[in-house]
């Protein structure tokens, strides 16, 4: 019984650590886009991003309240699809060069949550 106990715990714990993760990242998608230098293009390309990074942390909540497996399955595919194109944007965005870093580490974070949200889906 204790062992069952324990399950449950840690996976209702990492579902947490997602909702976390996932605000976070979008968090940071926000403080990235204050540092982008004001041109045209940035400044559309920051809209998309805040508005995608953001999308991926709600919808995850969203999957957490689910009416049932089927709305839990299209909101985490709606999560990976707008994590897919939060790296789109991060990757369209320029950047000044003490921000080059930032930028990669948050491709690499939306590329690992396309792969999270991905897994999720195959083992539903």
């Amino acid at each position: 019984m204790t062992k069952t106990s324990n399950t449950k715990t840690n996976t209702n714990t990492k579902r947490f650590d997602l909702e976390e993760r996932t605000l976070a990242f979008a968090k940071k998608c926000r403080d990235y886009t204050k540092k982008l230098p004001q041109t045209l293009s940035n400044f559309e390309y920051s809209k998309q991003l805040i508005r995608a990074s953001s999308s991926v942390a709600a919808n995850y909540i969203e999957a957490n309240e689910a009416l049932g497996k089927k709305d839990f399955i299209m909101r985490i595919k709606i999560c990976r699809k707008e994590a897919k194109e939060a790296r789109l944007w991060l990757e369209l965005t320029e950047p000044k060069e003490d921000s080059l870093q930032i930028q990669k580490d948050l491709i690499q974070e939306a590329t690992e949550l396309m792969n999270i949200f991905g897994s999720i889906v195959r083992k539903c």
